[in-house]
């Protein structure tokens, strides 16, 4: 998601050429990158993905995934700036953008952004609850049926969910099950170390309905790095550059990483490596999305992979968890 902004073509290029000869077969993306979302780089990585296809000639070798977006006053995604919403309209909209920027036609997973109904999302509501206006939401039916009609012409092969809530998922698993549509095969939502919600209600929808999680998010928008602690501010890094990372500066969130990071330490690995070892063994993740903006970065995530997370660093994990919670949802 940073391809068109923080890389360049050619950067993202040689990450995906990297990433593939590592075995790694699973793309994601969006119609809303790169980010932060602007006028002239909307739907930029979408067309890095594509030019590398096109050169590479291995569009077969990836199973792609990207999004629309959800409910919203996001400009320059629909014509004449209207708000976005998951209708049919919208969505189909959405799907020929999108496959005409990744020069391909068709999409493997395709996935609603975010709902269409109000929502405090990424993070705005905290943990606690607030009642929205739900009186002009999108009927799930309706987004389900444009849905069917773009799996059916051979468009996107699956559909999946995205910052999404236990109830929102289960409607959609319902409606699919009693004949309204292609049924959700997972759901994208922020997964770390400061921020277990995923674990209180949904992970069982996964384990029982397989729902696979897409765990995005897994160093916390960089802040599991470490690199942020006492208000740090490297060059080039995201919240430097664009300072939208408040959903990792609420109370309590300085304090877990230091103690992750000192257990990280305790273990003989750096907190990067815990964190995504981490959410990588967790029996409710089928994919763990890393978002690297260095080829260094890179291929550290992916030398995560090989980390076992012990019983007793999984029980000192927990011990910590109890103490700190999810301070960051």
């Amino acid at each position: 998601m940073t391809w068109g902004q923080q890389n360049t073509e050619s950067e993202g290029h040689a990450q995906m050429d990297y990433a593939l000869d590592r075995g790694i077969n699973f793309f994601d993306t969006a119609e809303l990158y790169s980010i932060p979302p602007k006028r002239e780089t909307t739907g930029s990585t979408e067309r890095i993905i594509g030019t590398w296809f096109a050169s590479r000639g291995n569009r077969d070798k990836v199973i792609l995934a990207s999004k629309a977006a959800g409910r919203g006053n996001t400009s320059c995604l629909r014509p004449g700036d209207a708000p976005a919403r998951l209708n049919r309209e919208h969505i189909t909209l959405a799907v020929e953008a999108s496959l005409k920027r990744l020069q391909t036609d068709y999409i493997d997973l395709y996935q609603l952004h975010w709902p269409d109904r109000h929502m405090q999302t990424f993070g705005a509501g905290g943990n606690t609850f607030q009642k929205q206006d739900w009186s002009d939401e999108v009927p799930v039916e309706e987004t389900l049926g444009v849905l069917q009609d773009m799996v059916t012409q051979g468009k996107i092969r699956h559909i999946g969910l995205s910052n999404e809530t236990a109830w929102g998922t289960m409607k959609f698993v319902t409606e699919a099950d009693a004949g309204k549509g292609p049924r959700v095969a997972s759901i994208q939502n922020a997964y770390n170390l400061v921020n277990r919600t995923y674990e209180t209600g949904l992970a069982e929808i996964t384990m029982r309905e397989q729902v696979s999680l897409l765990a995005y998010s897994p160093l916390g928008q960089g802040y599991l790095t470490g690199k942020y602690q006492k208000g740090a501010r490297p060059a080039g890094a995201r919240t430097t550059l664009f300072e939208r990372g408040q959903r990792y500066e609420k109370p309590g969130v300085e304090e877990a990483i230091d103690a992750y990071m000192a257990l990280a330490a305790e273990f003989g690995m750096d907190i990067t490596t815990l964190a995504l070892a981490f959410v990588t063994t967790r029996p409710f993740v089928t994919s763990n999305i890393i978002g690297a903006t260095t080829m260094d970065q890179l291929k550290v995530a992916l030398d995560s992979e090989a980390v076992t997370i012990t019983p007793e660093l999984e029980e000192k994990i927990n011990a910590l968890f109890q103490i700190y919670g999810s301070p960051a949802p």
